[in-house]
């Protein structure tokens, strides 16, 4: 597919490609159909936006993204996984993902550390999140689906979503970390593969892999205390 994608932004045909298989989630697939590398080649190729979606929610909306784009081509990376719809109750309107990344969830405090996921890492986000918040430490979760989509938006937003002066983030998104650096900075710590996955069921991959709440807790405790050190 690489072919025509790369052809189909070079023209800019509003062209919308819909890829299954997002993460080490399928399992007992194996490797072969974890395509830990595949979205970060995606996200290089100028004029098409990369969407993953956490949810049926974001993905209706990634959905209008795609349809309203007439200059270039749109990929949506949705997940095989039965993934919980997030309560848009407590939690941020789907609509912003039209930004491409926006502040999904937060303590009530002051946040002092941020915690950025795509697709069905999301939730694994917010369930550190929540985790923190035990500990008495304010969390914000943002959902940053598409980082064309990000990138493209006012400073002023950006630095809304992820102000300069909180500097201790971490990342997860079950892929390559390259690239994380550019949102978790110097001080961040960016969650993710390095190598290929393995068969075994989804939970088991994740937690033997290091793609879990629990560990997004302790790198974003490290980094507080160290910066407090």
């Amino acid at each position: 597919m690489r072919p025509p994608v790369r052809l189909a932004a070079m023209m800019g045909i509003r062209v919308i490609y819909i890829f299954t298989h997002d993460s080490i989630g399928v399992g007992e697939d194996g490797p072969t159909h974890q395509p830990i590398e595949q979205l970060m080649g995606l996200r290089t190729v100028p004029n098409l936006v990369t969407i993953r979606p956490a949810d049926a929610t974001e993905t209706a909306e990634a959905w209008r993204v795609a349809m309203e784009r007439h200059n270039g081509p749109t990929a949506l990376i949705l997940s095989r996984q039965h993934l919980p719809i997030l309560d848009r109750i407590e939690m941020a309107p789907a609509s912003n993902l039209r930004k491409g990344g926006y502040t999904l969830w937060e303590a009530s405090a002051t946040p002092e550390t941020i915690l950025i996921g795509t697709g069905s890492e999301v939730h694994i986000a917010l369930e550190a999140g929540r985790l923190l918040q035990e500990k008495g430490i304010a969390a914000r979760v943002v959902s940053l689906p598409s980082w064309g989509l990000f990138d493209a938006q006012p400073l002023a937003y950006r630095n809304k979503v992820l102000p300069p002066e909180i500097r201790a983030r971490v990342s997860i998104e079950a892929g390559t970390p390259l690239g994380w650096e550019r949102y978790v900075g110097l001080d961040g710590m960016a969650i993710g593969l390095s190598r290929f996955g393995a068969s075994a069921p989804a939970k088991v991959i994740y937690k033997q892999l290091g793609l879990t709440a629990e560990h997004m807790v302790k790198e974003a405790l490290g980094i507080i205390q160290g910066r407090k050190s």
